[in-house]
């Protein structure tokens, strides 16, 4: 699926003019922050930090896999970062930006190109509203993908209507990043952002970690 979109909800902007908008910050304050302006295809790269600090975290499992698939690849971003560790990827999206993916969209794949799925999913189809959750109910249940991470804002479980998902999906880890996440490179809002980890290796009550930018330091180096 198209990784673009998975910015939407971090950055919104009507007409030409972007309009302040009510955020709430890393203290839990609500607070009036500026937005940018929209690339005009909604694409943002997934800066480096989010990726390194979640391989520290899960390099040990994820190299019980022969290949990761990385369906939503954009430019490589994290391609990149999980074959610097020497990661075996299989790269998909629907729009070729230069990374050498298989271009087809994520729906078409009626069997997954690996038991295990890491990337950065479009927001708009993974929450409630009119996505209905299709694509993790895509991953989950239709391909029945043995491990999944997702790069998602931390408010994604607590949209309406997903109740009842979250209940018979729920992931084995969750990992909470106590950084901002600028996926501009031009100041983003402050942001919270986490990994939401699903393995039926896992039996047991979710883990919540948190991450900090040591993790993502420490990351660089576990090859």
């Amino acid at each position: 699926m198209n990784a673009p979109v998975s910015a939407r909800g971090l950055f919104r902007a009507t007409g030409k003019k972007s309009k302040p908008v009510a955020i709430r910050d890393l203290e839990g304050n609500i607070v009036k922050a500026d937005v940018l302006e929209r690339e005009k295809d909604d694409f943002y790269p997934t800066p480096p930090e989010p990726t390194r600090a979640f391989l520290h975290a899960e390099i040990d499992r994820l190299r019980d896999f022969g290949t990761i698939w990385e369906p939503a690849a954009g430019d490589g971003a994290m391609v990149r970062e999980m074959e610097a560790l020497g990661l075996t990827v299989r790269a998909s999206d629907l729009i070729d930006r230069g990374c050498d993916a298989d271009i087809r969209s994520f729906y078409d794949f009626p069997v997954a190109p690996s038991p295990a799925i890491v990337t950065n999913p479009p927001f708009a189809e993974c929450g409630w509203g009119n996505g209905k959750a299709r694509w993790l109910k895509h991953a989950l249940e239709t391909l029945d993908v043995e491990y999944m991470a997702l790069l998602m804002n931390w408010s994604w479980p607590g949209a309406g209507g997903l109740a009842p998902f979250y209940a018979a999906h729920p992931p084995a880890r969750v990992y909470l990043m106590r950084w901002k996440i600028d996926f501009t490179g031009q100041g983003a809002p402050p942001m919270l952002n986490g990994w939401f980890v699903w393995d039926r290796a896992w039996r047991g009550e979710t883990i919540l970690r948190m991450l900090d930018r040591k993790d993502a330091r420490q990351g660089e180096f576990d090859l």
